[in-house]
């Protein structure tokens, strides 16, 4: 690469590091983590655990990414540096260093560029995730269980922290349903794009013919409640089931009726929880998810108002949005974007980012032409 077009690069660079220091506001950043280090040492901290461990995250999470912002500026600073050193020695080897060190910054901008996009009303909360098995009998459960262990593996990969709430089991492979919340600062506004039916086609493993098979099933992705949300709920409008847990194959995990299943009578929305020894924080967990599930229905009235306002017809992004076909070729294609890669292994083992960044960046594009 020639040394003018280097120049030309690294400005751009620069350019684009500029605008999304100034959409994260370092000043601001710096002021929250001064805030939140007082806090946290504060010898009362531990008195509320859960506010505690709500302030500690907050301070983790920021420290990180002030950190990951000011390390990627320095990186964009040395890399002219670095091309000036080969120029002037006209080494090849310290050449291809510097422009693998370029690559590697090209990714790293575009991965904290599309952290900016995320500016929506619940976009820094953390995420409920649902995931349900749909057309395809246990096919269709065991793809719902491949997709759980695909966000847990991408949550691991990332150092987010999570719980599973509730899974309920198929009876021959899978699962019919499960819960879990992804405890990290804009799980939410990343995972949101995940929301849809995921299609799967393969040769069924469950065919003792051998036939190509395909199942559906559903992601539905929440923002986790907060106090400042205000959701009503009746107390008299709910119907509360207590039941004994089970795991696969129908192992005991209580030896106590201590799992909660609750209906909301006006909505018919049901939601359970087993995943404590307690009866009582399984019904605080169930309706956290129960408070999710209303706050999404109240934002989706509110978004198909405003959709019929607009003559949007309430056309929604989120029905069936990808496809991972094992058999005859190897490919996951997002039907929104066509981002698509041809290891669908490496995607089921959480390789999923590529798919995310995309997405945020495709409902970026249709925000911008509904405005």
């Amino acid at each position: 690469m020639a040394i003018v077009d280097v120049s030309e690069e690294l400005k751009s660079l620069s350019s684009t590091m500029g605008s999304i220091e100034a959409v994260l506001d370092l000043d601001r950043m710096r002021g929250d983590v001064a805030a939140l280090e007082e806090q946290a040492a504060a010898p009362s901290l531990w008195d509320d655990p859960e506010n505690a461990q709500k302030i500690t995250s907050r301070l983790s999470h920021l420290q990180a990414e002030l950190r990951k912002t000011e390390t990627l500026r320095g990186r964009i600073d040395d890399l002219s540096v670095l091309f000036e050193l080969a120029e002037a020695e006209d080494d090849a080897d310290t050449r291809a260093e510097a422009e693998t060190e370029l690559e590697s910054v090209r990714k790293a901008l575009d991965e904290m560029e599309v952290r900016t996009l995320l500016s929506g009303e619940y976009d820094a909360r953390e995420a409920l995730v649902n995931i349900r098995a749909e057309a395809g009998g246990v096919d269709a459960a065991d793809f719902a269980e491949q997709l759980q262990r695909m966000y847990l593996r991408w949550a691991e990969r990332h150092g987010y922290g999570t719980e599973v709430y509730e899974t309920s089991y198929a009876e021959e492979a899978g699962i019919k349903s499960t819960t879990f919340v992804v405890k990290a600062p804009y799980a939410y506004g990343t995972l949101s794009v995940e929301q849809g039916t995921h299609r799967l086609v393969r040769i069924s493993p469950f065919d003792n013919q051998g036939r190509r098979q395909t199942s559906f099933a559903g992601v539905e992705v929440l923002p986790v409640v907060e106090q400042s949300d205000h959701v009503e709920i009746d107390e008299t409008e709910l119907r509360i089931d207590v039941y004994r847990a089970s795991g696969p194959g129908g192992q005991g995990v209580n030896t106590t009726d201590s799992a909660v299943r609750i209906t909301h009578i006006p909505t018919g929305i049901v939601v359970s929880c087993q995943n404590e020894r307690s009866q009582i924080q399984n019904k605080a967990s169930a309706m956290n998810v129960l408070q999710a599930k209303l706050l999404e229905r109240r934002r989706q009235e509110e978004q198909a108002r405003m959709d019929a306002l607009k003559g949007d017809g309430g056309n929604s992004w989120g029905n069936q949005m990808r496809s991972y076909v094992l058999h005859p070729y190897q490919m996951v294609k997002d039907l929104r974007t066509d981002h698509e890669v041809g290891n669908p292994q490496s995607v089921l083992d959480g390789d999923i980012d590529g798919f995310i960044e995309a997405g945020i960046r495709w409902r970026k594009s249709r925000e911008k032409a509904d405005a």
